[in-house]
């Protein structure tokens, strides 16, 4: 009996050596950092990504943007807004000349589509107009940026108090618009507007030089009376000036869009 003894203890340390090693395994799993997620546990949270801030609202209207000059001439884009939403777009100058008059008459309609399509700025350039389309995607961008301005203001001038009173809107103000290249020289056109009409309208930039001194002292005065009856840049090219008042009428509809007429 007494040789029995260190057999049993033997036997009781080894069981105890066991116990312990079984015990151990099974608290590692819980000490591992990865084990709640193997076993379909929840991982760890995670900051939640919030959508990016809706843009700055749209006015309404018709908006020009910056002429974007482009090795092969201007690009200038209008866009029409209404409910805040981009409904029309449309270059109001492009390259023209030569090879220039097929790009253009191939991309502009693409570009004017996919302006319409994005709602913004953010177009991939037609193939065989990588100028066109860079000057188109500048010129939309400023029309936008102008566009958000005016939207901006028109929230900013809901509940103001403009009533029949007149207030601020019956104020006359002078607003000069973008300068429009031409053939023959720039046109920038500046009006005054008061109470939503035009008052007064005149060039502070026309063809010159030459015979452009004889054309601009015969059309700028008719362009002007005509700007001021019309109340908007839907006016009649004088006969024999069709270069100068292209270019009013386009100088002329960004003043507006600037004057939010």
């Amino acid at each position: 009996m007494r040789k029995s003894h260190p057999v049993r203890r033997a036997v009781l340390a080894t069981a105890a050596t066991v116990s312990g090693i079984v015990l151990l395994l099974s608290l590692k799993p819980a000490s591992d950092p990865g084990s709640a997620a193997a076993a379909g546990g929840a991982a760890p949270p995670v900051a939640a990504q919030s959508p990016q801030g809706g843009a700055e609202p749209i006015g309404n209207g018709t908006v020009t943007g910056d002429a974007a000059q482009t090795q092969y001439g201007a690009v200038q884009v209008r866009l029409t807004v209404s409910g805040g939403k981009i409904t029309k777009a449309e270059a109001v100058q492009a390259p023209k000349g030569g090879q220039s008059d097929r790009i253009t008459s191939n991309a502009v309609p693409r570009l004017n589509q996919a302006a319409v399509a994005a709602q913004g700025a953010e177009i991939d350039a037609v193939s065989g107009a990588t100028y066109t389309s860079g000057g188109y995607k500048k010129s939309l961008q400023s029309a936008l940026d102008k566009a958000r301005a005016a939207g901006a203001g028109q929230g900013a001038g809901t509940g103001s108090g403009q009533g029949a009173g007149g207030g601020g809107s019956a104020q006359a103000r002078t607003v000069t618009g973008d300068a429009a290249q031409t053939q023959y020289g720039p046109v920038q056109v500046r009006i005054t507007v008061s109470g939503g009409k035009i008052t007064e309208a005149g060039t502070v930039q026309a063809p010159k030089g030459g015979q452009s001194d004889r054309i601009t002292a015969n059309a700028v005065p008719k362009l002007n009376q005509a700007a001021v009856a019309a109340g908007d840049a839907e006016i009649d090219a004088v006969s024999g000036a069709t270069y100068t008042s292209a270019g009013y009428k386009q100088s002329l509809q960004s003043a507006l869009d600037k004057a939010g007429g």
